[in-house]
């Protein structure tokens, strides 16, 4: 009888007990007071505290099997991209990621080697992004009809905590990490230019997408330099600085050169928005403006603040103007943003439109 390839073996086939010992072993980490194995497990939280946040990816809503362009996602890609944006969001309290559970949905013709690089992937983010401290603490798997990967962190804070609430007017604006690299990658992704064909620059992009790299320590270093108040950037620096501005009781405005700097910053470290801005017919602006999921960090300071290494200025925080939505309380070179000056009449993403909202 011919053996059966891993490649071939489902997690319908392996069962639950099967599937947990071929990945539980690839998400050990760092020691905790009781990891998986019992009915919960038992975090330590230093100095009497700890922050949580939890994030949900969904097959077709947060991430495809299939692209339009013919990229096929891996588990692997799953995985990491799982990692990074809950790491992500501890970074923007100031946290230090301590331990992970994960949530499976998988259909019962799932190939048990992508599950395997679910988790391959999500360990590789936490190694590689620098969340050395982060553990497994346990999971659940079940089965459902499509594909979908649940995380929660705990974290621990170093420093004071960073909130949205903080900003004051005059405070600096700044940001730490990539911005609208994501966006180029999935706006390659979901075109007609086949994936094989790109070029290395726009082949970079879609990694950026399917990988993001948030600047874990750049959370505490800005608690550290005085922040006033901090958000993960994760659909759109735009939208996001709008719920900024929101929970602060303030403005912000956007400076057009401060944002051209920063592509140009990017640019010098290898990650180049100009093809993809030309195979796409797209304003670089409008993704480094309106693209989310790179997972940066978007902080206020004080305006006789020295920013903390790897931070660049991109505006500064003004007073409340009457009442105000979260979008009405951006502006873009003292012009209100959206505007025709950004070639864009999106600020940002919506989860449940599944499309960035318009004005």
């Amino acid at each position: 009888m011919a053996k059966t390839s891993d490649q071939e073996v489902t997690v319908a086939g392996l069962g639950e007990s099967g599937v947990l010992k071929r990945i539980l072993p690839r998400l050990r980490g760092a020691s905790m007071l009781l990891g998986p194995g019992d009915d919960a497990a038992i975090i330590g939280a230093p100095g009497g505290r700890f922050v949580f946040t939890i994030d949900t990816l969904v097959q077709d809503q947060d991430f495809r099997l299939n692209w339009r362009n013919g990229y096929q996602s891996s588990g692997y890609e799953v995985g990491w991209k799982s990692a990074a944006q809950n790491l992500s969001d501890i970074n923007a309290m100031g946290g230090v990621a301590t331990a992970a559970v994960i949530s499976l949905t998988l259909p019962p013709e799932t190939p048990v080697a992508w599950v395997e690089g679910i988790a391959d992937g999500f360990s590789a983010a936490v190694r590689e992004l620098g969340a050395d401290q982060c553990a497994l603490a346990g999971g659940d798997l079940s089965s459902g009809s499509e594909l979908s990967i649940t995380a929660a962190l705990t974290g621990s804070i170093p420093g004071p905590a960073l909130l949205r609430s903080g900003a004051r007017p005059g405070d600096i604006v700044a940001v730490s990490g990539v911005l609208g690299a994501a966006a180029a990658g999935l706006a390659l992704l979901e075109s007609e230019h086949d994936f094989t064909a790109l070029d290395p620059s726009c082949a970079t992009l879609v990694e950026r997408q399917l990988r993001p790299r948030p600047p874990l320590s750049a959370g505490p270093r800005a608690a550290a330099a005085g922040a006033t108040a901090a958000m993960d950037i994760s659909d759109g620096l735009a939208r996001d600085a709008g719920r900024l501005a929101e929970a602060s009781g303030a403005s912000i405005d956007f400076e057009s050169t401060s944002l051209r700097a920063i592509i140009g910053s990017m640019e010098r470290e290898g990650i180049d928005l100009g093809a993809a801005a030309e195979l796409m017919e797209q304003e670089p602006l409008k993704w480094v403006l309106s693209g989310g999921e790179d997972h940066g960090l978007l902080a206020t300071f004080p305006p006789d603040a020295a920013l903390p290494s790897g931070f660049m200025r991109v505006g500064r925080v003004g007073r409340e103007s009457g009442d105000q939505d979260v979008r009405q309380r951006i502006s873009l070179d003292d012009a209100p943003y959206p505007s025709g000056s950004a070639g864009d009449s999106s600020p940002g993403f919506d989860h449940f439109s599944g499309q960035e909202e318009a004005s």
